[in-house]
């Protein structure tokens, strides 16, 4: 493909494609950002981009195929292409896929992406920067945003390679956060979604220094940033976090309704033996009790975690364990993965590879159990009133005005959504009280209360 060539009076083009998880997308807003306030325009077509950025996921086997993917086809259509992201950190795998690409760098690397933009497609002389908001640029809809308080982990789960591509935790000054969070506010986001590879880790790495936000001391510590966060009275909703005892303080948070009362605790399995071997820490035990807890202070708690099936050395015995766990710790919403080897993760050499119809059995019993109970919960809300935050507005076959959105106990794309009937008038960003009328497995449906 011929190169392409900028005029000296076109405004350079940058495309921009972005892979993986709201952690990869905080990434690819800061360099959308930079790229914006340097006087790049950001296009929306290979034709028309003078270079492209594709933002990769390598997390999984599947996801390093779908980003290999992504970089030969924006090579195919444009031919200059930069790489970033976690499949980054493995230049070898993209450089023997794609050895055409002009660069190459790791995760969270905006100064190494910039360097390469400038020497591939050189910025305008006069750079609009008064053209960027203050809240930056966003991938995320208006009225969402996520706030990325950290970067890398401290843990060494044995399935994960996450610390080898983003390294050691790091986490961002307070000041700087809540700034951002503030903007965020102030440009009309209605809910923050506060991520990292681990929240509840923050400022562990600076020994919860105080910084300064609005001329006042605020500890580099989870609590303290949440309580912040509920300052700004929009929704705050904490994903990530491990059950270390000091999350127990933001319980009584969620109690007063400073923040929403939602927890996502990535538990992954019960076993002992499993968990052991996942290097993960805590026990089911621990945990089950952790969350009898969480519910006597917060009865409207919803928790979410995600899980591993046919992890290396599982028996049949370490999966009823799990399986035992979901139905006394009654999760409100839950993800399960068959175990999938991971290149570079310790837990490859583990002995007791589990057969891959063997997972899927034990995914397909696993969902099987937690549909039932995500079931019966959400028919417990049927008749209740809920505040619903707006996502969508969207018209049916007959041409009835619907909403689409989301309760206090429901993140954006991971779990269930509420459609509401007699949308007339609603906008995305919209708070609305809703009548729940009717549930299914996943999602709700509602609308106007009705007289009572």
């Amino acid at each position: 493909m011929t190169n392409k060539t900028v005029s000296n009076n076109a405004t350079p083009k940058v495309g921009f494609v972005s892979l993986g998880c709201p952690k990869a997308g905080s990434d690819a807003e800061r360099i959308l950002t930079q790229l914006r306030a340097e006087g790049y325009e950001i296009s929306g077509s290979y034709d028309e981009a003078d270079l492209v950025v594709v933002n990769t996921c390598g997390f999984i086997d599947s996801a390093v195929e779908e980003s290999l993917d992504a970089i030969g086809e924006a090579i195919n259509k444009n031919g200059k292409v930069i790489v970033t992201g976690c499949l980054g950190a493995k230049a070898g795998v993209v450089e023997a896929a794609h050895p055409s690409v002009l660069a190459v760098t790791g995760p969270h690397a905006l100064e190494e992406v910039m360097t390469a933009v400038h020497a591939n497609l050189p910025k305008p002389h006069e750079p609009f920067v008064d053209l960027v908001p203050p809240q930056g640029i966003r991938l995320t809809p208006k009225h969402y945003a996520y706030l990325k308080i950290s970067e890398g982990c401290n843990h060494r789960c044995s399935f994960c390679i996450i610390p080898s591509m983003r390294g050691d935790l790091v986490s961002r000054p307070i000041g700087e956060v809540l700034n951002e969070a503030e903007n965020l506010v102030n440009a009309g986001v209605s809910e923050i979604l506060v991520i990292s590879q681990d929240t509840s880790a923050y400022g562990v790495d600076v020994k919860y220094r105080p910084g300064f936000w609005n001329g006042r001391p605020v500890k580099t510590r989870m609590t303290e940033l949440t309580k912040a966060l509920s300052e700004l009275d929009v929704w705050v909703r904490l994903h990530y976090v491990y059950p270390y005892p000091h999350v127990d303080e933001v319980i009584p948070l969620m109690a007063e309704g400073l923040i929403l009362p939602y927890l996502d605790v990535p538990f992954q399995h019960a076993s002992p033996r499993i968990l052991k071997s996942m290097k993960r820490p805590a026990s089911s035990e621990n945990n089950l009790a952790r969350i009898k807890a969480w519910r006597e202070v917060c009865p409207e708690i919803t928790i979410r975690s995600t899980f591993i099936a046919g992890f290396p050395g599982e028996t049949e015995d370490d999966f009823k364990m799990l399986l035992d766990f979901l139905e006394e710790a009654q999760l409100d919403r839950v993800g399960c993965f068959a175990y999938s080897a991971v290149d570079g993760a310790a837990a490859n050499a583990l002995p007791g590879q589990v057969p891959e119809e063997i997972k899927q059995e034990r995914l397909s019993r696993f969902m099987e159990v937690q549909e039932r109970i995500s079931a019966a919960k959400l028919h417990h809300k049927i008749g209740s009133i809920q505040t619903v935050l707006v996502d969508e507005i969207v018209t049916d076959v007959e041409g009835n005005i619907e909403a689409i959105g989301r309760t206090k106990a429901d993140a954006p794309e991971i779990d269930g959504v509420v459609y509401l009937e007699d949308a007339e008038g609603l906008t995305p960003g919209d708070f609305v009280e809703v009548e729940i009328y009717s549930a299914d497995g996943h999602d709700l449906r509602g609308g106007p209360p009705k007289d009572r």
